[in-house]
């Protein structure tokens, strides 16, 4: 095969998208471990190679990333509705890890499944409620930054960045303007940087969640499909709930006092995009339109809350986090406490600040949270296989967050129009939909 043949293969190799190549791979592993059995575990080392690139990284991206997402809100859009908007971001966030974890400690995914032999995991005591408060204030923060401490690396980025953002709106000092200035830019940099080397390291995740899955299956047999179906069916009845009870009927029904139809109505075209092309930044354009021309909410509150949301809420993912972790606790056997599911919560909440602009960024999140839990990060593996179909149901999620929070806030402000729109008549969000999603396609 001649050079010419072999970068036209591999043009053709990268024009697949890596979610659609890492399902292939976990389908691919699954079948050669059924088939080969035992002696597929031979191929433990390259998923491992893969775990420990994905640990590599869990604190440059906690730090970078924190810092980029800090950086995007300034001072002066902390007002008011800014104040309101992110609180009630942080606010759902929680409920929906609350949500995801109560789903998974009743539906227990995982459970039956074990991990490869030479998988080693050592559960460490389990420290009070007091204790994980305290530990999030670091004493060295580079120590905690050294140790994979992701709590209290988390604590020090966010308070170091928001010092910085309030250094640079109260001094007049031209070096130390310019000092932050080239701080903010060094971490641009490091953060684009970053992006590039997940971009690599996922590349190689098609080789890593080959392995993973052919050594899993080469352990445990067919009996590790159940595990993956109930996981998959946790997460969908988690979201199920949360958008049913918690967007629909707490923000749309009891604060805005409005038809949760025509919010779906109004809605509809974000939601339908933000499945198919699962990026809360990609879909950004229809739901901005959408909560313009249906939903009828003022710029002045859409125009701040709705790209904020494309970067800090990630509900659907926060949840994921949740279900995730209970699956982790169960491959290797054992039960996460009251207080280490808590710090799922802390976790998952923080970490979205920043995580919003990262690729594979609930793969990024998870590393985080079964990192700071101890649990083996060959998880990450088994999960990337089925992420794609994941990932669709957390930016529906996300997106439909976005406009709910969104549509509350505007209410609170007297920011909205509920006479017109798909409020006054559902239809219309129908119909408007019809144009706008095609234009967003």
């Amino acid at each position: 095969m001649s050079t010419r043949d072999g970068q036209s293969y591999w043009r053709r190799y990268r024009s697949v998208p890596i979610v659609y190549r890492i399902g292939a791979a976990f389908i691919l592993g699954s079948i050669v471990g059924l088939v080969v059995g035992q002696p597929a575990t031979v191929l433990q080392p390259l998923g491992d190679i893969f775990v420990r690139l994905l640990s590599m990284i869990v604190i440059p991206i906690v730090v970078f990333t924190l810092l980029m997402g800090i950086r995007r809100i300034s001072p002066a859009q902390l007002g008011r509705i800014g104040g309101q908007v992110i609180a009630l971001y942080a606010v759902m966030s929680a409920i929906a890890v609350f949500i995801g974890l109560g789903v998974a400690n009743l539906v227990n995914p995982g459970t039956g499944l074990t991990l490869a032999e030479d998988v080693e995991f050592e559960p460490e005591e389990t420290p009070d409620f007091v204790e994980v408060l305290v530990g999030i204030v670091p004493e060295n923060p580079i120590g905690a930054m050294a140790e994979g401490d992701v709590l209290a690396t988390i604590f020090f980025v966010i308070v170091f960045g928001l010092a910085l953002l309030y250094l640079e709106e109260s001094s007049d000092d031209e070096t130390v303007q310019a000092g932050i200035e080239s701080i903010f830019n060094i971490v641009e940099a490091g953060t684009e940087a970053l992006f590039k080397l997940v971009w690599g390291i996922m590349e190689y995740g098609v080789i890593g969640v080959f392995a993973l899955m052919a050594a899993v299956f080469g352990e445990a047999g067919a009996d590790a499909i159940a595990s993956f179906v109930i996981l998959i069916a946790a997460l969908t009845v988690a979201i199920l709930l949360h958008i049913g009870i918690v967007y629909l009927g707490g923000l749309i029904m009891v604060l805005t006092r409005q038809s949760p139809v025509a919010f779906l109505a109004g809605s509809k075209d974000a939601i339908v995009t933000a499945l198919s092309i699962r990026s809360s930044s990609g879909t950004l354009p229809v739901t901005m339109s959408n909560a313009d021309e249906n939903l009828r909410i003022d710029e002045s509150v859409y125009g701040f809350s709705l790209p904020l949301g494309a970067t800090i809420n990630m509900d659907g993912t926060a949840m994921y986090q949740g279900v995730v972790a209970i699956f982790a606790a169960n491959l290797v056997g054992v039960q996460l406490s009251i207080v280490e599911q808590v710090t799922v919560v802390l976790i998952a909440v923080l970490a979205s600040i920043g995580a919003g602009g990262v690729p594979g960024t609930g793969l990024i999140m998870l590393t985080l949270v079964l990192t700071q839990l101890g649990l083996p990060l060959e998880v990450v593996g088994f999960v990337a296989g089925v992420d794609p179909i994941l990932d669709r149901l957390r930016t529906m999620t996300n997106v439909t967050g976005d406009l709910a929070v969104t549509t509350v806030v505007a209410h609170w402000n007297d920011a909205i129009d509920f006479t017109g729109g798909s409020w006054a008549d559902p239809t219309q969000g129908l119909e408007v939909g019809g144009d706008t999603a095609a234009g967003g396609d």
